[in-house]
């Protein structure tokens, strides 16, 4: 079964999700903060991570990001704040989900599961290529000529899925319900943020190139033929 890191510094809340998931087969290591969730990190492998964001000291939204510097393993953020800035702001540190307190334990087991089995599922993934661009599935990183953009889980995912589906136009509610799988609300701003720092990196990695258009009024679409249009 699969091995999973426990991260928060309510002991009720710690010790009910360790019984559960215990009981479901998993195996659990458990810390109360950050600091210690880190040194965990650093000494074991494991297959997801579940972090409350609410920590004293270094928050969880911190250890993401510190984590991302190091691992793609699946984050799934608990929170008692489920606002869509909030959520945004996990996101874009590198998490991969987000659950507001109160939750089922039924449901948390199960999204901790799919985003297991997903992120295992992409380790022997295939590799996009348009010219002298990779896009690595498995490895989740952007490749050109021996170099390597250094993209967040959500602008990596974003990345793919406009790579994926090659010349079509997607508008931002498309994109917020495919890759971010949450209603747009009052997010369309924090996706063309998020957006700008794809091209951004990618127009550094591959000066000239422009991979990822925008489509004024509509949305963003991946250029395949971009390496021609130079």
């Amino acid at each position: 079964m699969y091995n999973v890191l426990l991260v928060d510094d309510d002991l009720h809340i710690l010790n009910a999700n360790e019984k559960y998931l215990t009981r479901q087969g998993y195996r659990i290591s458990r810390a109360e903060d950050g600091e210690s969730a880190l040194k965990l990190a650093s000494t074991a492998a494991f297959d997801a991570v579940v972090l409350d964001v609410d920590m004293p000291g270094m928050d969880g939204v911190s250890v993401c990001s510190r984590l991302r510097e190091v691992s793609a393993v699946p984050i799934i953020f608990l929170s008692a704040y489920a606002r869509t800035d909030d959520r945004i702001r996990g996101l874009m540190a590198g998490g991969d989900d987000y659950i507001g307190k109160p939750y089922s334990l039924v449901e948390l087991e199960l999204r901790l599961r799919l985003r297991i089995q997903r992120h295992k599922n992409v380790e022997n993934g295939e590799v996009l290529r348009f010219d002298a661009l990779e896009i690595d599935l498995g490895l989740r990183e952007a490749r050109f000529r021996g170099e390597r953009a250094q993209l967040t889980v959500l602008e990596f995912d974003l990345l793919a899925f406009l790579a994926r589906n090659p010349d079509q136009v997607f508008s931002y509610e498309q994109l917020y319900d495919r890759v971010w799988k949450s209603p747009i609300n009052q997010g369309i701003h924090n996706i063309q943020v998020c957006m700008a720092r794809v091209r951004q990196k990618l127009d550094a990695l591959c000066p000239g190139l422009h991979w990822v258009e925008t489509v004024r009024r509509k949305g963003y679409r991946f250029n395949s033929r971009a390496a021609l249009d130079k």
